[in-house]
């Protein structure tokens, strides 16, 4: 449980100060604001918002949406604090660190490494599909049934190769993207306000009715095992459990405090670009799931291509082709910064030395930690090539809330063991604001099934074996 001194941690991000290899500044709010819904705004809008409304909430996946960008943005203003006061690589990893001790923030990078090399895969399949899709490319090594999924082993080592040779060519490339896809987006939402029947929001909360087999079992949420609630869809707690899972939606956004340590001026441009995602992030998916809810009946939406589909139903397929566009570059840009985020959590792990420091060695023109970019490209593009990743979708949204609840209670205990650290943004109603952030993610765990929490504790304790069997050893802390 010891924790690593703040001064520490600041002086690996000081310009001035020692702490070994340092990271380039190259990034403006702009940048990570690109960065931000570059990750954002993708799979979450265009797969999840059909498969919620049709499975659990009906037209309230429009609340669901709202609810699960509530929670990410009480949890915004804690990373917003911590990330100004401790402006270096590695966000809740870092955080935890200086506030609960070594080994909960093992458990936290483990856990963000989790989070975002699984999504790089599941995305980099979903890249794939969409592409044959648009394009009429042959299923048998772009489909899902694939043996190797060429498609996205190829999307994934090219995007590794971006993310390699520099962040600045990083951020050109994902603002490209995301100029492209929020256009589309909000074409979509214009276009479909005129194909809105007010007949499809009602019922708006579809009455609860019991499970299917589908969500009975280990699918069931935990929260319905622990209180021995009998299995249900739709009413309020189908639109609880829609909320947990389209928290999907909004995860990645955290990754712009990952690039902390690459902004110029982090303590005035980390808020700016942490809270610009939300908001425009929130609003693009509060709106398209309007739009295809009241374009289409909740029970009649397709789950593989919800917008796509909803466009062809009213006999726009036109706007179907324009959509697929901005799937393939809203995909395109999560996997890219999915990449990017692993690099930086894994370079500062290894630079406190729980992972080998020339792991993490940053390339002296390029700026970047080539190294463990490279490994982290290979390994995401093999588990993209080989391994159906959808059914584990969740243990991303899991991995995410657990990284949440962790910043939250951070803000507090920093707060009271480092007073005096100057902190740029301040959470507002602290302690209450940490306090709800951490209890909201909680309970959308638990909403999360049992099958995602196993797999969940059997990925933390395959870490804690890694961890006891290396980075205890050979932390800096030790030596």
């Amino acid at each position: 449980m010891r924790t690593k001194p703040v001064e520490d941690v600041l002086a690996q991000g000081d310009d001035e100060g020692g702490g070994g290899p340092r990271l380039r500044r190259r990034l403006g709010p702009l940048d990570l604001m690109g960065f931000g819904i570059g990750i954002v705004i993708g799979t979450g809008i265009f797969t999840l918002t059909g498969v919620e409304a049709r499975d659990h909430a009906g037209p309230a996946v429009i609340v669901s949406f709202v609810l699960a960008g509530v929670v990410s943005l009480l949890a915004a203003f804690c990373y917003a604090e911590l990330a100004s006061s401790v402006p270096t690589a590695g966000s809740a990893y870092t955080y935890a660190y200086a506030t609960m001790g070594e080994v909960v923030a093992w458990i936290i990078g483990w856990d963000l490494v989790l989070e975002f090399a699984l999504g790089a895969a599941v995305v980099a399949r979903g890249w794939s599909g969409y592409l044959a899709e648009l394009f009429g490319l042959p299923g048998s090594i772009f489909g899902e049934s694939s043996t190797v999924n060429v498609g996205a082993v190829l999307i994934t080592l090219v995007l590794g190769a971006v993310a390699t040779i520099g962040i600045r060519q990083s951020s050109r490339v994902t603002n490209a993207l995301v100029a492209i896809k929020v256009a589309i987006c909000v074409f979509v939402v214009v276009a479909g306000l005129f194909f809105i029947k007010a007949a499809n929001f009602s019922p708006f909360v579809p009455p609860a009715q019991p499970a299917t087999d589908d969500n009975a079992g280990l699918a069931r949420p935990l929260s319905q095992l622990l209180f021995g609630i009998d299995p249900s869809a739709f009413g309020v707690a189908g639109v609880l459990t829609a909320a947990a899972v389209v928290f999907f939606a909004y995860t990645g956004f955290e990754a712009v405090a990952n690039l902390v340590e690459e902004t110029r001026h982090p303590r005035r441009d980390l808020a700016l670009g942490l809270f610009g995602t939300l908001g425009i992030s929130t609003a693009l998916y509060v709106t398209v799931s309007f739009v295809v809810v009241g374009m289409v009946d909740y029970r009649q939406i397709d789950p593989g291509a919800p917008i796509a589909s909803a466009f062809s139903a009213v006999g726009a397929n036109w706007a179907s082709h324009l959509v697929s566009i901005a799937a393939v570059a809203g995909l395109t840009s999560v996997i890219l910064v999915d990449i990017v985020a692993i690099g930086r959590i894994g370079f500062a792990m290894s630079r406190d030395r729980l992972l080998p420091p020339a792991v993490g060695a940053v390339h002296p023109r390029w700026g970047t930690p080539y190294r463990l970019t490279s490994v982290v490209t290979i390994g995401v593009a093999l588990l993209a090539g080989f391994v159906p990743l959808s059914s584990l979708a969740n243990l991303v949204s899991i991995g995410t809330l657990f990284a949440f609840l962790i910043v939250s209670v951070a803000v507090p205990v920093l707060r009271h063991t480092r007073p005096e650290l100057s902190r740029p943004f301040k959470v507002p109603l602290s302690p209450v604001i940490p306090v709800l952030s951490a209890l909201a993610c909680l309970y959308l765990m638990t909403n999360l099934s049992v099958e995602t929490w196993l797999r969940f504790l059997l990925w933390m304790a395959a870490g804690l074996i890694v961890y006891y069997a290396y980075g205890r050893s050979h932390s800096k802390l030790t030596t």
